[in-house]
């Protein structure tokens, strides 16, 4: 399942050409592709991997899991997220949804083991207490509940980011190493060690980190010889880590790269002023947060405590989170189209476990969010 949207981007100076390391190759040619574009959505992948191919009939390639109690899985999930949540082009796939899914599939006998890699920001929080360590099932997540994930390998020509720092690295570590030889949990550990822009975190079964990592990712051969553990000097220049920004400032480095790289006047003027739109429109999402969290709350200042990023409740009460998400989402701003939306939810978080509820936010959006906002980055 992929959107689609970069090979054939009018952006892209290199049409049919797309590439995930400087200089790299072009990955595109040849890519499998059974879901593409308004067909990518939360609901086809949760039917995907229960195996419902009556329920995608007429979609895409129709292809959905037909795996048994013999098989194992692999899952890369790659995407925005929120507490809680995983982004999806239009839509949003929350975390009890996710994890139904898991346990349907535990229960009908869909795999033998699997294993899921997520990046997003706070894709920890898809499994903390949600992902149960008995049902054969072992995921890594590129931060913790609570952190960002990190964008990495700026490209000047091509004026974007050709990766994240999570799957870089284990991607990476896959081309370099005999997966036939390494292990889950060395994979992990060697991840953990080199990502140092977020805290990589592993769920679930654990002990199925002694299985070999060949056994999810299928056989291939080392590209070249690994260096030998620790060989590598810490003040080593490292190309990933040195471009790397945390996800939910992308579009502003993209926009002050472009105004660095302008040769005219004109030029550095224009994206200063889509510069000033995007901190506009920042500022307008964040205004409307708050003034939903002082209704609901019914002070000033509570709001503000509301809104804190320093102060993050984990989730308890799933129930008021996800329907007050599914309230803002309907009544305020798109969350998949509006990223920094995705950044303002942990005010929701609070305001339910601080024991407010749905039917209050709903009731505040009445006078906060008149006017739906979407296409706000």
């Amino acid at each position: 399942m992929m959107y689609d949207d970069l090979a054939h981007n009018e952006e892209n100076p290199t049409p049919g050409v797309v590439i995930n390391r400087p200089d790299g190759p072009n990955v595109y040619p040849g890519v499998l592709k059974d879901y593409t574009g308004k067909d990518v959505t939360p609901e086809n992948f949760l039917k995907v991997l229960r195996g419902d191919a009556e329920g995608m009939k007429g979609v895409g390639s129709g292809r959905v899991l037909k795996t048994g109690p013999n098989d194992r899985v692999f899952i890369n999930m790659v995407d925005h997220g929120a507490p809680g949540l995983f982004a999806f082009p239009d839509e949003i796939l929350n975390a009890t949804d996710l994890a139904d899914a898991l346990l349907d599939m535990h229960t009908n006998q869909k795999y033998r083991e699997m294993v899921l890699y997520v990046e997003s920001c706070e894709s920890g929080s898809l499994f903390k207490n949600l992902l149960p360590k008995d049902i054969k099932v072992y995921a890594l997540s590129a931060s913790s509940p609570h952190q960002h994930s990190y964008a990495c390998y700026f490209d000047d020509y091509l004026g974007t980011f050709l990766g994240d720092v999570f799957s870089v690295k284990w991607m990476e570590d896959s081309d370099l190493e005999n997966l036939h030889q390494e292990s889950l949990k060395a994979q992990f550990l060697l991840v953990r060690k080199e990502v140092n822009t977020s805290t990589v975190m592993h769920w679930g079964d654990l002990k199925l980190g002694s299985q070999k990592v060949s056994r999810f990712l299928g056989a291939r051969k080392p590209h070249s010889k690994p260096a030998p553990p620790n060989s590598v000097d810490s003040s080593y220049d490292d190309p990933c880590l040195k471009t790397s920004v945390a996800n939910p400032d992308v579009p502003l480095a993209i926009l002050q790269a472009k105004k660095r790289k302008a040769e005219t006047h004109e030029e550095q003027q224009h994206w200063q002023e889509q510069l000033d739109i995007l901190h506009n429109n920042r500022l307008t999402l964040k205004m409307a947060m708050w003034n939903l969290a002082r209704a609901v709350t019914g002070q000033e200042e509570k709001a503000s405590h509301m809104l804190n990023t320093h102060h993050q409740h984990d989730i308890v009460r799933w129930s008021c989170y996800l329907d007050s998400v599914r309230i803002v989402h309907t009544h305020c701003f798109n969350l998949a189209l509006n990223v920094y939306g995705l950044r303002l939810l942990h005010t929701l978080v609070n305001l339910c476990e601080h024991g407010y509820t749905a039917a209050q936010v709903l009731q505040a959006t009445a006078s906060v969010c008149p006017v739906a906002v979407s296409g706000v980055m």
